[in-house]
């Protein structure tokens, strides 16, 4: 269980995303993008806005069941993308590691990039935006909704 939690906003996450790349256009054009799914979904169409990159594909690999992680399970294979050259690996963070060892055997050739790091799983990555803590669980827009809270006053 995480002792930290760590809330994303949709705009953050899009300035984060753009962020990403930025850092991703000093290299060369890539032939598409691979997304991991789900978490990798929406920073990879918007980082495939910003690089005018119009093929993507995914690969879809089950690994968590709300914060307990399990033994990583391929769902789908990333067809198009070969042995990955060429191809820009985006996911939303990298943890341990676990998943992005199971895609890098799939696409070794492949550039991988996440918006967040944990010191477990970074060196596996690239590129990447902001570095937290292991111990911090990430809540991203579409894990979260806003909702009323009481006011500290009513809390006694």
């Amino acid at each position: 269980m995480a002792t930290h939690y760590y809330t994303v906003s949709w705009e953050q996450l899009h300035r984060d995303a753009k962020a990403l790349a930025w850092r991703l256009l000093a290299l060369p054009p890539f032939t598409g993008i691979v997304a991991i799914t789900r978490g990798g979904l929406i920073p990879a169409a918007i980082i495939a806005r910003e690089l005018e990159c119009r093929l993507i594909e995914t690969v879809s690999i089950v690994t968590y069941d709300e914060e307990a992680r399990g033994t990583p399970a391929i769902t789908k294979l990333p067809a198009a993308a070969g042995d990955g050259t060429g191809f820009l690996i985006i996911d939303d963070l990298v943890d341990t590691g676990t998943t992005a060892r199971v895609v890098r055997e799939l696409l070794p050739r492949a550039h991988f990039a996440t918006l967040y790091a944990k010191p477990a799983g970074k060196e596996l990555v690239d590129s990447f935006i902001t570095e937290v803590s292991q111990d911090t669980w990430i809540l991203f827009p579409w894990d979260t909704e806003p909702q009323f809270i009481a006011p500290l006053a009513r809390k006694n």
